[in-house]
């Protein structure tokens, strides 16, 4: 009984009744007191607060994204198995390269650059720091789908993410289309927090890392929320990126293309937001995950 006491105090609790609930925000969706001050104009910024989500095309050259590409392709080479490298359920293709903030300088660079570091900072309303980076590989044909989620709900409940108060960029280092498994995004979904079903299993992270089975919404959530805000596929050339806020809910497809979707995904969470204990009650999921001793960017040397 305390127990579910403590879960229903959060405003933003999940997985401890036997049916879905949709809960409405209750924090804000840009933080920033002086929205003049960012390199999003007030439309954009309006946008990003209706819908969820940004698209910047071609932010990054094609000669900056290609070299890029290359060091994703080679890091996917090189990659041996250990905590944070992911392989497609049914093969031996690389899924994911988590925490690449920390293992490449490359990477590292890319996310304190100021094309995607200073919109971070205009929507979260001060100095962030890296909560979670990856690369996500969709190989030609045989991509697998990554089922439809809000992040938040899973940082909140497993990881101790507090607050909405984190942004995910999807940075293309290939052109991403409607064929090849784009990122697939709910306007609107943001203001609607949906409890999910089901208790975390022990050591949730090792199979949903290839397959989400908890943390997810139901179809009747999903029905309601495509049904109030419809879907966006989030397509462009290399080079392009998607900031998209962290209750925003989003998924994709499969690739059955011959063309291969790989993309740089990067979270920025504000440093007044660091993480607690998890809100579910489970051990906390290793650090490629969720930075548990975070470095503000604005420290980096």
């Amino acid at each position: 009984m305390t127990a579910t006491l403590e879960a229903t105090a959060d405003p933003y609790h999940s997985r401890v009744a036997a049916e879905w609930e949709a809960a409405s925000r209750v924090d804000p969706v840009v933080w920033s007191d002086d929205r003049s001050g960012g390199p999003l104009d007030l439309e954009r910024l309006a946008a990003y607060e209706q819908d969820g989500f940004h698209l910047a095309s071609q932010l990054f050259t094609a000669s900056e994204t290609a070299l890029l590409l290359d060091e994703a392709q080679r890091l996917a080479a090189e990659a041996q198995p250990g905590p944070g490298v992911i392989i497609e359920p049914g093969s031996q293709a690389v899924r994911s390269l988590f925490r690449l903030h920390e293992t490449s300088e490359v990477f590292r660079n890319v996310a304190r650059d100021p094309r995607l570091l200073e919109v971070a900072r205009q929507l979260l309303g001060g100095e962030v720091y890296v909560h979670q980076s990856r690369i996500n590989f969709k190989p030609a044909f045989d991509g697998k789908e990554f089922f439809w989620h809000s992040d938040f709900e899973t940082w909140h409940v497993e990881d101790g993410m507090p607050r909405m108060r984190a942004v995910s960029v999807s940075f293309f280092l290939t052109p991403s289309t409607e064929f090849n498994g784009p990122l697939l995004l709910v306007p609107g979904s943001h203001h609607t927090y949906i409890r999910c079903v089901g208790a975390t299993p022990e050591n949730h992270h090792e199979k949903s890392l290839k397959k989400q089975e908890y943390g997810v919404p139901s179809p009747e959530a999903m029905r309601m929320l495509v049904d109030n805000g419809g879907m966006v596929a989030a397509k462009g050339p290399a080079g392009s990126a998607v900031f998209f806020e962290c209750n925003t809910m989003h998924g994709s497809a499969g690739n059955l293309s011959p063309w291969p979707r790989t993309n740089f995904f990067i979270v920025y969470n504000s440093v007044d937001n660091a993480l607690a204990e998890p809100f579910g009650g489970t051990p906390s999921r290793p650090a490629f995950l969720g930075e548990r001793d975070p470095q503000p960017i604005g420290t980096w040397g």
